[in-house]
């Protein structure tokens, strides 16, 4: 595993190294458009852009992120099942720390994780999401999500998105500077300026309409090859293939489209999350590897390593070389495949002992041992209690078994049961 994530970093690295290039010199050549002979003042303001925005990225990505995606924090006592999951799976991949919990309040079925590292980390997932899925394929959502925590992925495509950003931004900038300011380039040196100045111009143009198209293409690339490596990884954690596939199917059944979301945030939720109305399966944004292609691939797995995962998708794609690093299939164990509703159990922890799971499973007691799948109508009404609560409502039992739930404009007032009219005074919280 630490072979395939020093190969995920490294390609990463490169991928990164090269976006900036294309923002450097569209920096030029924006600049050299402009105002001719002044292109390196243009690559010196788009390398400080740039710069900045890195800096806001690495220490608020995150909270950017997850504001932007409307994504509220949840405590465990607000949607246990949703917690107790992310629970399990954080002991199943070994991070050192539980990410925060957070929900989208929308329809669509999706999730994402985002953070600075396994210690920094947060997974979101949408209302839709908790409410459509069995407590299996929950599962295999949040193992995906742990697999790009656990990879570090996280972090590479908050700073890719923020460079992307940047050129998309930098790119509009001149094209409306050649719709409106074209009489700016008149300068001095305009009278001298000969053929390779016209050639400077004709490229400047040129690579400043295409820039995003390529970093749109560097974007998608990062992000597809990293979702083949997410699934790998959340099989490993679960043992549980169809699980993770079951959920792919729903995701990709439904029409919702999630509202926050956007071009830049895209790439990181497990699937893309632009749905028009009526699109199906096989109508998949490039921005994602197509969903009916990693379910194939999951429900073609014999096993739960990283050997069974390759070999499923070479078999899925027709593709000569795997998904998976070579490196990381030398170490690789083979894992059988486990059995659904089981939860958590020692089994499920690949790579590491029985003691030492046993330990970290003592060591967090709060984790529940009731496993009971919910069906969809208690799925539907834990959902709708947590965002009760994220929305400060005052929650009251009745006698009669009745659960009130009590804006806080109600504070301090008497209100009446609606089934057994007895009285209840409303406490401020």
């Amino acid at each position: 595993m630490w072979e395939q994530i020093r190969k995920n970093k490294r390609n990463s690295i490169i991928l990164v190294c090269f976006m900036a290039l294309v923002l450097l010199l569209l920096g030029f050549f924006l600049g050299e458009y402009l105002y001719p002979g002044y292109g390196i003042h243009g690559l010196a303001i788009a390398f400080i852009i740039w710069s900045l925005q890195a800096v806001v990225s690495f220490y608020h990505g995150d909270k950017i992120v997850l504001a932007i995606s409307k994504a509220r924090k949840i405590s465990r006592d607000m949607h246990p099942t949703l917690y107790n999951v992310v629970e399990e799976m954080k002991i199943a991949s070994s991070l050192p720390k539980i990410p925060d919990v957070y929900i989208i309040d929308d329809p669509a079925l999706n999730a994402f994780a985002t953070g600075r590292n396994p210690e920094k980390s947060a997974v979101a997932v949408t209302s839709g999401l908790l409410e459509i899925l069995t407590r299996d394929e929950l599962q295999g959502v949040i193992a995906h999500e742990i697999a790009h925590i656990k990879n570090r992925d996280v972090l590479f495509m908050t700073m890719v998105g923020i460079m992307m950003g940047t050129i998309v931004l930098l790119a509009d900038l001149g094209l409306m500077s050649m719709f409106w300011g074209g009489g700016r380039r008149r300068t001095s040196r305009d009278n001298g300026g000969g053929q390779i100045q016209m050639i400077i111009m004709v490229v400047a143009l040129i690579f400043i309409i295409l820039s995003p198209v390529i970093a749109q293409l560097i974007y998608f690339a990062i992000s597809r090859k990293r979702e083949y490596l997410a699934d790998a990884g959340a099989v490993q954690f679960t043992r549980y293939p169809l699980g993770l596939a079951g959920a792919l199917e729903k995701i990709g059944n439904s029409t919702a489209q999630l509202k926050s979301a956007t071009k830049v945030t895209a790439p990181m939720y497990i699937a893309n999350p632009f749905k028009g109305k009526g699109q199906r399966l096989k109508n998949i944004s490039s921005t994602h590897p197509p969903l009916d292609e990693r379910i194939k691939i999951l429900r073609n797995m014999t096993g739960a390593g990283l050997s069974e995962y390759n070999e499923a998708y070479k078999k899925s794609t027709g593709r000569p070389v795997g998904a998976i690093p070579f490196s990381a299939l030398n170490t690789a164990t083979p894992i059988s495949i486990g059995i659904p509703g089981s939860g958590i159990d020692l089994g499920l922890v690949a790579g590491a002992s029985a003691g030492s799971f046993s330990a970290d499973l003592r060591s967090d007691s709060t984790i529940k041992k009731d496993k009971v799948d919910l069906n969809h109508v208690d799925r539907a009404r834990e959902t709708t209690d947590a965002l009760w609560k994220l929305n400060d409502y005052i929650f009251i039992e009745c006698d009669c078994d009745t659960n009130l739930k009590i804006p806080q404009i109600y504070a301090n007032k008497i209100i009446d049961c609606p089934h057994c009219l007895k009285s209840h005074r409303v406490a401020q919280m």
